[in-house]
C-alpha cells in the first residue's frame, strides 16, 4: 500500500509497505529494521532489545507482519520498566501510526518484523 503524505522531508517517514516490504524516503527496506525520526537500524536482530532501549524512545511500535501478535509479558515488563511503551500491531498499522506521531514530534521507533530477503 502507498502513503502519501505532504510531510517534513527532513524526517525518515514510511511511503509504502508490503508483506515483505517497506519503504522510507527512497530507501527499499527487506529484513527487519527500526525506524526513528532520524535513524534507521537495518538489519535489526529482533531478539536484541537493547538497541530499542539505547534510543530512548517513549513509544514503540512493534510491527509483526501482517498478524497483530502479542510479545512475552516478560517484555512488556522490560518496556514498563524503561517508562517505555510497547505496542503490538499489523505492519500496515505501525506505519500509518508511525508517520503521524513523527509528525507530531514525538519520540517514536518502529521496530519491524520483516521476513528475511
Amino acid at each position: 500500500m502507498q502513503l502519501t503524505l505532504d510531510a517534513d522531508s527532513r524526517v525518515n517517514l514510511f511511503r509504502r509497505y508490503s508483506a515483505q516490504e517497506v519503504s522510507v524516503g527512497e530507501r527499499v527496506l527487506r529484513v527487519s529494521c527500526v525506524v526513528t525520526a532520524d535513524t534507521i537500524i537495518e538489519p535489526w536482530d529482533p531478539g536484541d532489545f537493547e538497541t530499542l532501549f539505547a534510543l530512548r524512545p517513549d513509544i514503540v511500535l512493534l510491527a509483526t507482519g501482517t498478524t497483530q501478535r502479542f510479545p512475552p509479558a516478560a517484555l512488556r515488563a522490560a518496556f514498563e520498566q524503561r517508562r517505555m511503551a510497547l505496542e503490538a500491531m499489523t505492519l500496515g498499522a505501525a506505519c500509518r501510526t508511525f508517520n503521524i506521531l513523527v509528525q507530531e514530534g514525538r519520540r517514536v521507533a518502529a521496530a519491524l518484523l520483516l521476513p528475511a530477503a
